[in-house]
């Protein structure tokens, strides 16, 4: 008879010690349930990573590096941020390496009206604010940014767009000596952090198979005639160095972190859209 009166005493202690922790069970929208969700957003979480990338070739990495790149960024720094993390958007605005094997190309027509829904059901579930861990460039990288500027003010929600490998552009030349480049020496290491076993420098055959960027309006090519873009011409050659990879991982996720917070902060200190 004690005994179960004790358990009767303890089980509602129990219960509410579900709802009392201060971080939820999972920082995963997928996964996380729709009660823990409406415990914690937005009383305790207010910030929403929402991963956007595509499929093209990356030389002899992942065909959705574009993707892997930023969804782990976002699971690594989710805590840290006090963020849940939106599921990835794996396809995007492809532009001269669609014809290669494995890429998947959006219009911009349809990538915007896309995108644009995903960031008002993110307002609707009430997170204040919305930041794009976006792994690709070109023509996406202006159409994330229009729609940031457009439904801030629109919604009267904090938004921010990041490209993760132009923003660590200083760890590049840190850890490598040297610019970067598209599928090079600082998209492959952190993919090499991120998923070891798919990368593939025994497929590598070497500078053959990279093209520098033309600069300016020098010339043109459609198909771009390498999967491997340089930005500068001689730099950036990948480099498959375990420790590089491991550095670069860690020294990437610092900076974006930083960015994230020292951004939020200054929305809470101005006061922006807090309601």
């Amino acid at each position: 008879m004690k005994n179960a009166v004790l358990l009767l005493l303890i089980i509602p202690i129990l219960s509410g010690n579900i709802w009392a922790q201060e971080s939820p069970t999972t920082r995963e929208m997928n996964l996380i349930n729709w009660q823990e969700f409406e415990k914690f957003v937005p009383e305790k979480i207010e910030t929403v990573l929402l991963p956007t990338g595509t499929l093209e070739p990356h030389g002899v990495i992942p065909n959705g590096s574009d993707n892997l790149a930023p969804e782990a960024m976002a699971r690594e720094l989710a805590s840290e941020v006090n963020a849940l993390v939106a599921p990835t958007l794996n396809y995007g605005m492809t532009g001269t390496l669609a014809a290669y094997p494995g890429a998947f190309a959006m219009s911009e027509e349809v990538y915007r009206a896309f995108v644009g829904e995903i960031l008002e059901g993110l307002h609707k579930n009430d997170f204040k604010n919305i930041i794009i861990l976006n792994g690709h460039g070109g023509g996406q990288t202006a159409v994330l940014q229009d729609l940031a500027a457009e439904l801030s003010n629109k919604l009267q929600v904090r938004i921010m767009v990041i490209n993760w490998w132009s923003l660590a552009s200083e760890d590049t030349f840190a850890v490598f000596g040297e610019n970067g480049g598209h599928a090079g020496n600082n998209e492959s290491a952190y993919m090499q952090a991120v998923t070891p076993d798919h990368i593939h420098p025994e497929w590598y055959t070497g500078p053959e198979m990279t093209t520098p960027y033309p600069s300016s309006s020098s010339w043109s090519a459609y198909p771009f005639p390498s999967s491997i873009g340089l930005y500068e011409p001689g730099e950036g050659f990948p480099t498959f160095d375990q420790d590089q990879a491991k550095e670069y991982f860690e020294r990437v996720n610092t900076r974006v972190a930083n960015l994230i917070k020292e951004v939020i902060g200054k929305w809470d200190m101005a006061g922006l859209f807090r309601e």
